[in-house]
């Protein structure tokens, strides 16, 4: 099949100027792309037409031929327009610039909206922090000290010696950035050289030895919120290394560790804790005095017949809410302790109360047996 004409695959004329040029094929391009129309071979044939046209006609001397000879310029090796798989006709900027266009339109990611000096961000930190429950609850500030790069203060961060300033990257000529060509893709990257940005060190600062940086031990006051629990990470912007040559700080990130207590358990904002008590306080009943989390001491009273492990709620005696000011709740799980040991009269009381117990002082004895008795029976 004999091959369209390239300016009516574009859709225009032969007057048509490179930045109309330009503009039709992005159109094209967008619409017909294979990302756009994953297994559409005849989308995917419009885009090969397109980019072979557009790839003969933005190069001066290709389009000069072409408007001479037409296809026969190109045939037999006479022109290397590469098809889908070369495009010979397309200058690195022109290819950079359509693409990035169309490709941030329709969402593929390959845009890239990190700045020049993006390379140079300081390195993240991270610092693990111990906090006992009470902290935990209350909350607290606390000085912490580590090891970091902070901006020379000989140079300012800049690199050179004082009374110096950077040169341009003699590697990207000051771009920053570097092109080259990957078959169908011209591909931009940040200078190796310069790290991005555009400049080069050639009068070091004796301080920093031209980093721009020096290493130094750092004290700075944290803020712990209440309720902060177990595992939390607490990010403090700006607070890692320094970045170099003009490029953001880091971030320091607070690791919580939340220390066991021993006597209470978290879950969430919820406390629990187990209270023993004695067999004749859990029969006769009583009133015991609990400890709470913030160091006050409340009252429970325990019905008599109350059993082992009969849990008593608190409302608002647990753990804050981050960032709130409601508080979770503390449950508090009867342990009914059996007695040992025994003197002679607890002994003969004890053996006493048993001759003249009945069935009704111990329902869930009399329960038990029962279904026993069914099980054996059947």
């Amino acid at each position: 099949m004999a091959k369209r004409d390239y300016y009516d695959v574009l859709g225009v004329n032969k007057s048509a100027s490179p930045e109309e040029l330009k503009s039709a094929y992005r159109k094209l391009a967008v619409k017909y792309h294979p990302d756009k129309n994953p297994g559409d071979k005849g989308a995917e044939e419009k885009f090969k037409e397109a980019s072979e046209a557009y790839g003969i006609l933005s190069d001066k001397s290709k389009k000069e031929n072409y408007d001479n000879f037409g296809h026969a310029a190109f045939e037999n090796g006479g022109g290397g327009q590469g098809g889908f798989g070369g495009f010979g006709g397309f200058s690195g900027a022109d290819f950079t610039d359509i693409f990035e266009d169309f490709f941030g339109d329709f969402g593929s990611g390959r845009r890239s909206s990190r700045g020049r000096n993006s390379n140079n961000r300081g390195s993240d930190l991270r610092y693990d922090l111990s906090i006992t429950l009470e902290e935990a609850y209350a909350g607290k500030k606390q000085n912490i000290q580590f090891s970091t790069s902070e901006k020379c203060n000989t140079c300012k961060g800049n690199g050179s010696k004082p009374g110096s300033s950077p040169d341009r990257c003699t590697y990207c000529g000051g771009n920053g950035r570097i092109r080259s060509n990957q078959g169908f893709f011209t591909v931009q990257q940040t200078c190796p050289q310069c790290a991005g940005s555009g400049e080069e060190i050639t009068n070091p600062c004796a301080n920093c030895n031209g980093q721009g940086n020096t290493q130094t031990a750092k004290k700075i006051s944290v803020t712990i919120p209440k309720g902060v629990d177990d595992g939390t990470r607490i990010r403090l912007a700006g607070k890692g290394e320094a970045g170099t040559r003009g490029g953001t700080s880091g971030d320091l990130y607070l690791f919580i560790n939340v220390k066991s207590h021993e006597l209470f358990k978290r879950s969430d904002v919820n406390l629990f804790f187990e209270f023993p008590i004695s067999l004749a306080d859990a029969a006769l009943g009583t009133t015991i005095e609990i400890p709470t989390i913030d160091g006050k001491k409340a009252k429970i009273k325990i019905p008599d017949g109350t059993q082992d492990g009969k849990q008593f709620r608190l409302k608002g005696k647990g753990m804050p809410f981050m960032r709130r000011g409601d508080y979770g709740d503390l449950y508090v799980q009867i342990k009914t302790e059996v007695p040992v040991y025994l003197n002679k009269e607890q002994r003969n009381l004890l053996e006493k109360f048993r001759e003249i117990e009945n069935d009704k002082s111990n329902p869930g004895i009399k329960k038990f047996f029962q279904k026993a008795k069914d099980f054996w029976k059947s």
